[in-house]
């Protein structure tokens, strides 16, 4: 699909330079002879400057496709418009020269021929430095997208490949703290993980996953947690709605919770890790906060960590105007908000089809 659009506004792009030279040059060569009207030596005239007029065409198409993006460009203005003198220059003597030599004198039209020999090629070039600046536009503007569409991929493929050894990391203190505590549960305990793990490593690649394998993911995930914390940390999980066929970006949420844990347990003796889900047609609204120590509240900022820096700019990235987050500290609780605009059921959104531009962040994030 992608390679069918971006053909198509290829062949769109050359078939307008194709429509415009013809309407061009069918009007630059056949104008004069049909407002020559009933005059027979000035049509027969006009015919024979035919060749003289086709003679602009290389001239148009030097301007636009060498002076102006390859001269002014590399050597500026005042290099082009000396160049664009001296082509003005030669094209002028080449038509002076044609209709000297082949066009015979008692046909001849024109009383002043050295006038209109200069006033067509400049004409001409007035023309072609004019489509040459918008074509040379259009081409350096779509250009530049295409490299910052490049430098984004680049650096959302390293954001994401940040999530595995992150996540890993997080994951085996849980696994060697729970085989050390409570030896009978390992062995479920080491499926769900490697469910967790499997999941990380085969989903977080792909551009868009089902919402409710998403979801699912993050069940699994404090389920896990329970296991390992028991009735020390008390954690609800709530889902509303129904993701239906809804896509979503992968290990988007997780950040959010593993952050939960990470600052939401140890220090206190009342721990409490809340996290809800809520879906209503294409709104989806991801809703977590724990409980974090009052002497500890003043010395860190918790949303200045790896795995939130991250998630924030993954946001940026692939979400653009389409997602509203808040993070805040409310006396002892740690609050994150989450909202997206889902695309249409069963409708993957893929990377390729996002125009983000540097300076843009989403409207709604704060």
């Amino acid at each position: 699909m992608k390679m069918e659009i971006t053909q198509a506004k290829i062949n769109s792009s050359k078939l307008f330079q194709w429509l415009f030279h013809l309407v061009l040059w069918t009007i630059w060569i056949g104008l004069p002879i049909v407002n020559a009207g009933e005059n027979i030596r000035a049509r027969t005239y006009m015919i024979w400057l035919i060749p003289v007029a086709l003679t602009n065409i290389p001239l148009f198409l030097l301007n636009t496709e060498w002076l102006i993006p390859k001269v002014l460009r590399s050597r500026g203005v005042s290099a082009y418009l000396l160049s664009l003198i001296l082509l003005i220059g030669a094209f002028a003597l080449i038509q002076f020269s044609i209709k000297e030599w082949f066009i015979p004198a008692e046909i001849r039209f024109h009383k002043n021929p050295v006038f209109w020999v200069i006033v067509p090629p400049s004409f001409v070039t007035a023309i072609s430095t004019g489509y040459g600046f918008i074509i040379y536009l259009i081409r350096h503007e779509k250009a530049q997208q295409e490299q910052q569409k490049e430098r984004l991929k680049s650096e959302l493929s390293f954001l994401r490949s940040q999530i595995s050894p992150h996540f890993i990391f997080n994951i085996l203190n849980s696994i060697v703290y729970l085989i050390r505590s409570n030896a009978a549960q390992a062995e479920s305990v080491t499926i769900k993980l490697s469910e967790l793990i499997r999941h990380m490593l085969y989903t977080s690649e792909k551009e868009q996953i089902p919402l409710e394998k998403e979801i699912g993911y993050l069940e699994n995930y404090i389920s896990l947690q329970k296991i390992r914390f028991e009735e020390d940390v008390e954690i609800n999980f709530e889902v509303e709605g129904n993701a239906g066929n809804h896509f979503i970006e992968p290990m988007i949420l997780i950040p959010f919770v593993e952050n939960a844990f990470k600052h939401g347990v140890g220090l206190l003796d009342d721990a409490i890790i809340e996290v809800l889900v809520n879906i209503e047609g294409g709104h989806f609204s991801f809703f977590v906060r724990n409980k974090i120590a009052p002497e500890t509240s003043e010395e860190k900022d918790f949303s200045s960590g790896i795995g939130l820096k991250n998630v924030k700019r993954r946001l940026e990235l692939l979400y653009p105007f389409t997602h509203k987050l808040a993070i805040n500290q409310e006396e002892n609780w740690f609050i994150v908000h989450l909202e997206l605009k889902l695309p249409p059921e069963g409708k993957r959104r893929t990377k390729d089809e996002l125009t983000i531009h540097p300076h843009e962040t989403s409207m709604y994030s704060r």
